[in-house]
């Protein structure tokens, strides 16, 4: 059984998107990860484009499934050498292997129909890629948001398959999800951003909250080009770095 993209769904995804924060441990690894994804841009491209899908959505399911590698099935990491063996088995149905990464590329994509998805946006976007590695954290593990979307950021902490239908509560994934590769993109100007806004404001213009102000300006500058003074202020330079960042400005700031 599927899980359908309902109103709550699409809103729980912006909500999650618009507050996702890197771990700081993780920074380094994340850039480097975006950096060598976007190095590749015209190969995914050269899949992506025919189908209608944006190139960093197959960028980062390949960034999950195969780490990158371009001797691996698109689908599920499985050496192009022969048909997949793990789950999806069998794949691609048709041709002979070794097949090339694009073809097993196009097969994988293809098999999950995203060539007919009718929009990209933030939430279709998250709910498709989510529903490539499966819906069994949704459905089953509740308490524990996908690392395949969430990994190496605020909203993911523990819990995991270790295999195959076989979870455990206190493994953690190492992988950086796609929606965190997808944000950084998104901060680095390397694709649009996307015309969503949190359903609740992070803080108001012009307000000052010694510990949320200073938080959420000590986050801002860890991104290039903005060093604000940690006051707690939220004014126009705060709300200059959040447009910056996320695309919008603070809640009540005259200029938004």
């Amino acid at each position: 059984m599927s899980v359908r993209l309902t109103k709550a769904l699409k809103q729980e995804y912006i909500d999650l998107f618009n507050t996702v924060e890197i771990n700081p441990a993780s920074f380094n690894t994340v850039d480097k990860a975006v950096a060598d994804l976007h190095d590749k841009k015209a190969v995914y491209e050269s899949v992506a484009d025919p189908l209608g899908i944006p190139w960093h959505v197959v960028a980062a399911i390949h960034k999950l499934e195969s780490n990158q590698k371009f001797t691996r099935h698109l689908h599920n990491g499985d050496s192009l050498n022969a048909r997949t063996v793990n789950v999806p088995a069998g794949r691609p149905v048709e041709g002979s292997p070794p097949f090339s990464w694009e073809e097993s590329a196009i097969d994988a994509l293809t098999r999950r129909k995203l060539h007919r998805v009718d929009s990209w946006s933030l939430p279709e976007t998250l709910y498709e890629i989510e529903g490539f590695n499966g819906w069994g954290y949704r459905k089953f593990h509740q308490h524990v948001k996908s690392p395949y979307l969430w990994g190496s950021s605020n909203h993911y902490v523990k819990g995991k398959y270790v295999a195959d239908g076989t979870w455990s509560d206190t493994a953690k994934s190492r992988q950086i999800g796609a929606a965190v590769v997808i944000k950084r993109m998104q901060q680095q100007g390397l694709i649009e951003l996307f015309t969503t806004a949190p359903s609740k404001p992070i803080l108001r213009f012009s307000k000052r909250s010694i510990n949320r102000g200073e938080d959420l300006q000590r986050f801002l500058n860890t991104f290039d080009g903005i060093a604000l003074r940690v006051d707690g202020w939220t004014g126009t330079k705060t709300s200059d770095a959040m447009e910056k960042v996320f695309g919008f400005r603070l809640h009540g700031d005259p200029d938004a």
